[in-house]
């Protein structure tokens, strides 16, 4: 137990855009009747993330590093799958920007003698302060203190709505059960589905985090012998548990805001949008605890909202570092090297996002479109999982053949998902 940690950052940087914007969104506008979407969007994306947390662990190298040695078409120094990733972040940008947007519209909410904009840039300056040192640490500790906080206020506003008139019957489980998809609900259900649940970018964050925490460390340099596959086995199954536990968290909180989104907000016929989110998002704690409850509302949302601004900024630094040197742009091969360019870029992107907040003041928009490009983002994802299972795997670490259909289940799913919502979107 005492070497878990990747999966509380990863639930961290779940629980913020995703859960509390993306989600209740998605719950306002469609009902009960998308339920199944946010459900299979969780549950089926965990094993690329284990194939992710199994690379780091028997090769010991970054995310990017490794995307550049995968079989296929080059531009330049880099993989094309690089510069996919790379084609994606100004979506990616929007994304993170709205988020911070929402951290300071809730601050303004509790200070309102205090403008949104300067709320925006205390909040970048504050996060790369606290980030840019690079410690993993800190940002386990802090991940894990904001789950724990944010899990618990919105469970207990779920328990709690069973008592009002907005009351979750069984008939509303059997409708949100249903796999229908509404066509009105379909962009909203797909970038809920790219953002919601473990991610394309956090799957991608895994293997930082399972470095740092020492994964590969313990399990040592590759030799092929036995001892070092049993080693590597040991340590698989440790991530394996890491992860495991993540998803029931973020799968348990990401479900608990879809059912309050669409039992309050879509039944009162209101939708988050705009600066007014946050005062529309409140009425799924005031309507179910009173009207006393937005001050414990406030404090969820700033904890859900700002977990994902404090482990955005400490992964987006570690990824685009890891690319900019692969790119041949910085160097990022030293222990010295690494920590600089994290340094940089945790005040860089903070900075980034405020601008553009700033500029769109849309964050709910900027929020789902980050969401969309997530979900592109998934397809290169299931196939380079596909190659670290069937082409990179060393044999002595191969999984049961219970895991590869598992695998496959994943696989297929987020195709067909992601392939209908491009299509329709399109």
């Amino acid at each position: 137990m005492r070497y878990l940690g990747p999966g509380f950052i990863m639930s961290a940087a779940i629980v913020g855009s995703g859960e509390l914007i993306a989600t209740t969104t998605l719950g306002a506008k469609a009902g009960f009747v998308t339920f199944w979407v946010i459900l299979v969007s969780c549950l089926v994306k965990v094993t690329l993330q284990l194939e992710f947390g199994k690379n780091a662990i028997y090769t010991g190298t970054f995310t990017m590093h490794n995307f550049n040695r995968l079989p296929g078409w080059r531009l330049g120094r880099a993989h094309w799958s690089i510069w996919l990733w790379l084609s994606l972040q100004g979506l990616k940008l929007l994304q993170v920007g709205g988020i911070i947007g929402g951290v300071a519209i809730v601050l303004h909410m509790v200070m309102p003698g205090v403008s949104v904009n300067f709320w925006a840039l205390a909040a970048a300056l504050l996060t790369s302060l606290l980030v840019y040192r690079g410690y993993y640490g800190l940002v386990e500790k802090g991940s894990l203190f904001m789950i724990v906080l944010f899990s618990s206020v919105v469970l207990i506003s779920l328990f709690l709505l069973q008592g009002t008139v907005y009351a979750i019957s069984w008939e509303n489980f059997k409708e949100g059960l249903s796999f229908n998809l509404p066509p009105a609900a379909v962009a909203v259900a797909f970038g809920a589905f790219g953002i919601t649940g473990v991610g394309g970018d956090e799957i991608m964050y895994y293997n930082y985090w399972c470095i740092e925490k020492g994964y590969a460390a313990y399990t040592g340099p590759r030799d092929d012998s036995e001892a070092w596959a049993r080693r590597a086995k040991g340590w698989i199954e440790v991530m394996y548990l890491d992860a495991l536990l993540s998803m029931v968290v973020y799968t348990v909180v990401t479900a608990a805001f879809y059912l309050l989104g669409a039992a309050v907000l879509h039944r009162g016929g209101e939708v988050p949008e705009g600066y007014r989110m946050i005062e529309v998002l409140s009425r799924i704690f005031t309507e179910t605890l009173g009207p006393g409850a937005k001050a414990l509302f406030l404090v969820g949302a700033f904890t859900a909202l700002y977990s994902t601004l404090f482990t955005a900024t400490a992964s987006w630094a570690r990824v685009w570092g890891d690319a900019f040197g692969e790119l041949g742009w910085i160097k990022f091969g030293t222990l010295e090297e690494r920590r600089r360019a994290i340094a940089v870029f945790s005040w860089v992107f903070p900075l980034a996002w405020c601008v553009f907040f700033l500029f769109f003041q849309a964050p709910v928009m900027m929020v789902i479109l980050g969401g969309i490009a997530t979900s592109v983002l998934l397809l290169l994802i299931v196939w380079v999982a596909y190659m670290y299972r069937y082409h990179e795997l060393p044999a002595a670490l191969a999984p049961s053949r219970m895991y590869d259909v598992f695998f496959w289940i994943s696989v297929v799913s987020i195709l067909i998902v992601s392939g209908y919502g491009v299509w329709q979107v399109v």
